[in-house]
């Protein structure tokens, strides 16, 4: 069980759920339903032994999260896989109706045959992987990424194209554009600023280099300024 926070949800639910299913309680301490609900929740999810990960959201202290789930009621239960909602309840259930809930989530022997393949990491394994699955998001961004660094880059996009749009997917194909010849990743940004606005394929190069820096880098933000100003 982990307490999220909208700091946190980015990467304790969004990125989470796509290695396991992850169960969103929501909640607050003057509830008195959510207090009946919550040991019922934990209980039962701890009986998955890590097949289900629970997240706690105290609506009250995290409003962004509230927001997104349009909360008008509580206590209300969600389930993330892959970064999308696959199921819910609201309000207060028996135990029965929470493992059956929970009991849902869980990999079919199928799945968990697809995650070993993943977690193999070849392309031979990755490929059989997404015959049997093919738009699987791990599968999909493993297998994108090695043919990228393999010189194969249209098919790596196109493998790309078949799942949701996230920040982890224009990474990687940011990385297959980019390609393994990147030098001074600052000298070629500070030179291609000069081209961004009138030159489409310099722009691209531009944005996909500071995917390829990342958020964390503090010169993706000053480039980011850098191209706002030239471009506006």
């Amino acid at each position: 069980m982990v307490d999220v926070t909208d700091a946190t949800f980015e990467t304790e639910v969004l990125a989470r759920s796509e290695q396991v299913p992850v169960v969103i309680d929501l909640w607050a301490a003057w509830c008195g339903p959510c207090r009946t609900l919550g040991p019922i929740i934990e209980s039962v999810i701890a009986e998955t032994n890590g097949g289900v990960v629970l997240a706690k959201i105290d609506v009250d202290a995290n409003p962004k999260c509230a927001g997104a789930f349009q909360v008008q009621s509580i206590p209300a239960v969600h389930a993330m896989k892959d970064r999308r909602l696959v199921d819910s309840f609201l309000g207060a259930q028996p135990e029965a109706a929470v493992r059956d809930f929970v009991q849902r989530l869980l990999p079919t022997p199928e799945e968990t045959e697809i995650d070993r393949l993943v977690r193999a990491g070849d392309e031979a394994s990755l490929r059989q992987a997404l015959e049997a699955e093919s738009d699987h998001v791990g599968a999909v961004l493993a297998l994108a990424e090695l043919l990228g660094g393999s010189g194969r880059g249209e098919e790596a996009l196109a493998l790309l194209a078949r799942i949701p749009d996230t920040a982890e997917v224009r990474r990687v194909a940011a990385l297959v554009r980019v390609g393994a010849e990147v030098g001074d990743v600052e000298a070629e940004l500070t030179s291609l600023l000069d081209r961004v606005r009138g030159d489409d394929d310099a722009r691209q190069r531009f944005v996909d280099l500071l995917e390829v820096l990342g958020p964390d880098d503090p010169r993706t933000a000053d480039f980011r300024r850098k191209l706002t100003t030239r471009l506006y």
